[in-house]
């Protein structure tokens, strides 16, 4: 089978020949502290991919979000950390030896309305000449003949705008300016709307793809009710359209506790969950037993679990293997794979995948 086919298969439970291989990536710190990938001059994320031949997918789309962006700038330092203002317009405390971590965000360009309505105006516009796509670079880039599977992106309804509001100013917002916010949600669905009017007409897309990131361990940030009333109704219009272009795959990348507002996710289109993760979430045998063959989950491999070592590795990866065997799952760690994971522990972990789940 090519990447393509195994890809369409194992998502809606037909026969493949292997489990279709594919990892999330890896910290900024494994390049730089895992022998493995500096004696490999491996870089980044997609350098790994191919030295670990793992199997292809790609997105394509068009300019869904801000446009243009917040000019980046450091506006102060201290000896340890510093204060940037980054691409969302947010000034963001971060530290100044570039380890990862979440930033300290400070302040938010967009709080109030007036500061949404200047925004949106600058940056927003629908007949910004930015957002028109160029088709047939895009199906040059990726024929019809292609041997891997392609999805369309979706862009993000709310998980962008925590990123302009900041956590803490979202949840406010919600209460203090809804329908600043419902404008915000609005705004960004058209956005994807217009992309998905230019591609889905002159190309065969096998998936859809999205970002949200709204959800933490304790569950959703914005209330289930605003997700439902809000967020729904707009995934419902881009459903309508991915449905139309005969696309029946729609994966989500949502961290954290999905779980109260995932009805609403099913109901308004999404079907596949991405990178699921475990800890702030649920075994992935969960859900995928709750609601059958209606969920797809990519991901679910517990990262925790890799830094424990190949016993344990062994015996999470055999609660995986009658998920690989019923289809709709494919394994990975479920997110970025952290420094604490041995690159010993990496190998054997990527060679018992193959062993277990028929790759080889």
């Amino acid at each position: 089978m090519t990447d393509r086919e195994r890809f369409n298969n194992q998502m809606h439970y037909r026969p493949i020949d292997r489990c279709f291989n594919m990892e999330f990536g890896y910290w900024e710190e494994n390049f730089h502290e895992w022998d493995l990938f500096v004696k490999n001059g491996i870089r980044n994320n997609w350098e790994a991919d191919v030295f670990f031949s793992f199997d292809r997918q790609a997105v394509t789309g068009g300019n869904t979000w801000m446009n243009p962006s917040f000019p980046y700038a450091v506006v102060s330092e201290t000896a340890t950390t510093k204060t940037l203002m980054n691409s969302d317009g947010l000034l963001a405390e971060v530290p100044k030896d570039g380890h990862d971590t979440i930033p300290h965000y400070i302040k938010a360009s967009v709080v109030t309305p007036d500061d949404w309505k200047r925004c949106k105006e600058e940056r927003f516009r629908l007949d910004d000449p930015a957002r028109r796509i160029d088709v047939a670079k895009v199906k040059q880039d990726h024929p019809e003949t292609r041997d891997y599977p392609l999805g369309v992106w979706c862009g993000s309804m709310i998980g962008k705008i925590r990123d302009v509001l900041t956590f803490e100013g979202l949840a406010y917002a919600c209460y203090d300016y809804p329908d600043m916010v419902e404008d915000m949600v609005e705004t960004s669905c058209q956005l994807v709307e217009q992309a998905l009017d230019q591609l889905l007409p002159h190309m065969h897309f096998d998936f859809a793809a999205g970002w949200e990131d709204i959800c933490f361990k304790n569950g959703p940030i914005v209330s289930v009710d605003f997700f439902r009333d809000v967020v729904m109704p707009r995934y419902k219009r881009i459903s309508r359209r991915l449905k139309a272009a005969g696309i029946k795959l729609w994966w989500i990348d949502c961290d954290g506790d999905v779980r109260p507002i995932l009805p609403y996710m099913m109901e308004g289109g999404c079907n596949c969950l991405f990178p699921f993760e475990v800890n702030g979430c649920a075994h992935p045998a969960e859900l995928l037993n709750e609601y059958g063959k209606d969920l797809r989950i990519m991901g679910g491999v517990d990262k925790i679990e890799l830094g424990k070592g190949p016993a344990a590795i062994k015996a999470y990866l055999k609660t995986l293997v009658p998920l690989v065997e019923r289809g709709g799952f494919i394994p990975f760690c479920d997110h970025r794979c952290p420094p604490n994971v041995k690159p010993k522990d990496y190998l054997y972990y990527l060679d018992l995948k193959e062993q277990m789940f028929g790759m080889k």
